[in-house]
């Protein structure tokens, strides 16, 4: 794919564009289409049709019965992500439909394989993650700007209140991403005033980051979340439920194993952590590394492009300047503070939802329907990515701590 060349004369370090990146959306993809060509209407049809599909047990004899289509008629980045996006969340409740003790060990070729290539065309993996569950999904459901998922799977309300939160978020984390911009030509052009500045923006931005989060409350409601959605977000690998991965027929006769959608396969927090200079341990930093492989191509390119930078933290080190040294503290520490607001979330809608669920005392509602079952197990202490989420967590946000310069 391209990633799309700047036309400047002389290209500017990090220029957005180059990493499709938007100035208004950021990681975002900026307008993403709703419908794909007419070609792939069997596609769309059940995509359309899943929560219902799922509910009622229906869907992998739907799967079974549609044509098997040629990829070769989607043209463009907009389209292909759709088609990867739909093509995940069909597969996700394939996967998952009769709950993690009725997983399927093989993926219908008729979907394995145009999954495979519409992966193999975005440089993404064949499972949903961040990129199709966000990114992608999202449009406008009136002229005054009210936002609605393109495609859902069970979990009514609750499901799209916890995408739509997660859209804000990285919304929010827009003025950051073109602070970090800003910065980097500042710190190359000795620009202090306008280095001081982006700082501010960028500590404002994660600040707005952490409000965007807190909205999980009003609109996901954490018994639906933990009983309903979070099984569709599994993946097949360090999973003990499909401990073998899956067969992509028609692609491979071995199994295969890519990790569920995890928040560490936002491209926005590993920018800043790059940027900042922040460096994890051990297994934390080894699984946000692999996460990076679940990210589009460009996106990826964008982190490095940052790592390769002039580095931040030796500028204001080095410059010995107070008031630098104080506004760098204070990204780092609204870093810190967003992952510590993580954790009170992942508390709230994991272990407390795991408690209450074992005692027999939550009631999915929400419209959840009879595909609420019995409650996920397998990854009870594991984050849907694979992560044993607590320690991983808790790591990550005191490596954040730690990265602060002492006065």
């Amino acid at each position: 794919m391209e990633t799309g060349e700047g036309t400047e004369e002389t290209p500017l370090p990090l220029a957005l564009t180059r990493f499709q990146l938007s100035e208004e959306y950021g990681f975002l993809l900026p307008h993403p289409l709703t419908e794909l060509p007419a070609p792939y209407g069997p596609w769309m049809e059940i995509a359309h049709d899943l929560p219902q599909l799922i509910a009622s047990r229906r869907l992998r004899s739907q799967v079974h019965q549609m044509p098997q289509l040629s990829t070769r008629h989607l043209r463009g980045r907009e389209e292909l992500h759709l088609a990867h996006l739909v093509l995940s969340f069909i597969t996700m409740g394939y996967i998952w439909q009769e709950g993690e003790e009725g997983s399927v060990k093989v993926l219908p070729r008729n979907l394995a394989i145009p999954f495979w290539e519409v992966s193999q065309a975005l440089g993404l993996p064949p499972i949903l993650s961040h990129a199709d569950f966000v990114l992608a999904n999202w449009r406008r459901k009136d002229p005054n700007g009210n936002l609605d998922t393109i495609i859902s799977l069970p979990g009514g309300e609750s499901l799209r209140g916890f995408i739509l939160v997660t859209f804000l978020v990285e919304k929010a984390a827009v003025p950051g991403i073109k602070a970090i911009v800003r910065a980097i030509r500042a710190i190359l052009q000795l620009d202090e005033e306008t280095l001081h500045q982006a700082l501010q923006e960028l500590a404002e931005a994660i600040g707005d980051m952490s409000k965007a989060l807190k909205r999980m409350h009003d609109y996901v409601d954490p018994a639906v979340f933990y009983a309903v959605i979070r099984i569709f977000l599994s993946g097949w690998k360090d999973n003990p439920a499909m401990p073998q991965g899956l067969v992509y027929e028609g692609v491979s006769e071995e199994p295969m194993a890519y990790s569920g959608g995890s928040a560490a396969q936002s491209t926005v927090l590993h920018a800043f952590d790059e940027f900042l200079g922040i460096r994890h341990s051990g297994e934390s930093n080894a699984f946000l590394h692999r996460m990076r492989d679940y990210m589009p191509p460009p996106h990826r390119a964008f982190v490095e492009e940052i790592r390769r930078a002039p580095s931040l933290k030796q500028h204001v080190l080095s410059s010995g300047d107070a008031g630098l040294c104080a506004a760098f503290n204070r990204c780092v520490s609204a870093l810190a503070d967003f992952r510590s607001y993580h954790i009170t979330i992942v508390t709230k809608y994991i272990t407390i939802a795991a408690a209450k669920a074992k005692a027999g005392r939550a009631e999915p509602g929400d419209g959840a329907g009879p595909s609420a079952g019995k409650p996920p197990s397998a990854l009870e202490t594991k984050g849907t990515g694979g992560s044993h989420i607590f320690s991983f967590l808790k790591s990550v946000r005191d490596t954040t701590r730690e990265g602060t310069i002492s006065v």
